[in-house]
């Protein structure tokens, strides 16, 4: 495995911006086709890209975005690759990025929905699901050791690091909600405060914009009687308010669509969850689901429900793109000053931590019995010897559809 230090690499040299989008369009669209296993494994797929391989950016580079994006509303996994694409290829970039990250997890969701509600049920995937995710637990590992080697500098940062594992197991084991954006607040505030230079309001610098999201989802009119618009209002408040993982999106959803509105029932909102879950690119796209199945009910046809599955998906997205496009390239100048930079650097050994703890959790589910522990024993050493990541996951779901199921 190719782990020698290259925390600093430079950007690759200067393309042309037509190159420079055509490349960001290329690769996002590779991910969004193949991202399998939810935020945290996209973090770990995008850093073998954007800084092992391509070398857009330094590690550090990457982990300070990677803690940047989870102190704003959105999906982390999604806003890091508009981040990513507005580095690389500037506002266009960002926008094709985004849009290519999301749009093929859209097309695999589109016609699993109308399966779902012509047959009444979803395709049994669970060879292929159980597969990927023994794959992935050896791409996280290898992530986990990389984002360890690059933010856990000192003994501050280590004491950041065990301190956060240990938040982490216990909030996973009490079920609180939200838990990655408590620890990883509590690591900025103690990682500015080591500085010594902290001034009253310094600390919400970080987070400001939640304020602005949370503010912009007060202030949505009052839902209309048109189920469209009531739909489109729902999702646009939840990508504006949703934090931490995508997962915390279940509650939303069971508390706005099941037990408020009554536009679904318990089990199907788990059968939408469960297609976000297998199918590649962000969790958030379950809105997808949902919406083709409240749209195609409400009007009783195949277009109403493709609108709806619009409709859900552009305004759950819709405020990632907007904050990253506010936040712009204010993090390099955040790490001029000495309190962010402590800030940022303790943050990053709390997201160390916290993709340990992820490994650590799902190899506990994962790796059952010797098929997924020789699955995910091959995989490691496919890294070990510099395949991409990707096809590693992709050959992973091929056996699982070849086996059709793994025990």
């Amino acid at each position: 495995m190719d782990l020698e230090p290259d925390d600093e690499v430079p950007p690759s040299p200067d393309a042309g911006r037509g190159a420079r989008l055509r490349e960001v369009a290329a690769l996002f669209t590779r991910l969004g086709f193949t991202a399998f296993g939810g935020p945290s494994a996209h973090v770990a797929l995008m850093e073998d890209e954007v800084v092992h391989r391509r070398r857009w950016l330094g590690r550090e580079q990457f982990l300070d975005l990677v803690g940047l994006v989870n102190f704003i509303p959105g999906p982390n996994s999604t806003e890091l690759a508009i981040h990513l694409g507005l580095i690389r290829a500037g506002r266009a970039g960002l926008v094709v990025a985004g849009v290519c990250f999301i749009l093929p997890a859209v097309l695999i969701i589109l016609p699993l929905a109308w399966a779902y509600e012509r047959y009444g049920g979803l395709p049994r995937m669970a060879g292929v699901l159980a597969s990927v995710n023994a794959a992935l637990i050896a791409v996280l590992a290898v992530a986990c050791w990389r984002f360890a080697r690059a933010s856990v500098k000192d003994a501050f940062t280590a004491a950041v690091a065990v301190l956060a594992v240990a938040a982490a197991a216990f909030a996973h084991w009490r079920h609180l909600p939200q838990s990655e954006l408590a620890i990883l607040a509590a690591a900025a505030a103690a990682g500015a405060m080591r500085q010594a230079m902290v001034r009253p309001g310094t600390l919400l610098a970080l987070p400001a914009p939640t304020v602005l999201a949370s503010a912009v989802a007060a202030a949505a009119p009052a839902p209309a009687t048109h189920w469209l618009v009531r739909l489109t209002l729902f999702f646009l408040q939840v990508g504006a308010t949703l934090f931490g993982s995508g997962y915390v999106l279940v509650s939303y959803l069971q508390a706005g669509l099941v037990d408020q509105r009554g536009w679904l029932t318990e089990r199907q909102l788990l059968d939408a969850v469960a297609v976000g879950q297998v199918t590649p690119g962000p969790l958030l796209t379950t809105a997808t689901f949902v919406g083709y199945v409240v749209g195609r009910r409400e009007t009783g046809a195949d277009l109403g429900g493709v609108v709806g599955a619009l409709a859900a998906t552009g305004a759950i997205f819709l405020p990632a793109f907007v904050l990253v496009a506010l936040l712009g390239h204010r993090l390099p100048r955040l790490r001029e000053k000495a309190w962010a930079r402590g800030a940022l650097d303790a943050t990053n050994a709390a997201v160390a931590a916290l993709v340990f703890v992820v490994t650590v959790t799902l190899a506990s589910s994962a790796l059952r019995g010797p098929a997924p522990v020789a699955i995910a024993v091959g995989a490691a050493v496919a890294l070990a010897l510099r395949l991409n990541a990707t096809w590693v996951m992709l050959a992973a779901a091929a056996i699982g559809l070849a086996r059709g199921g793994i025990v």
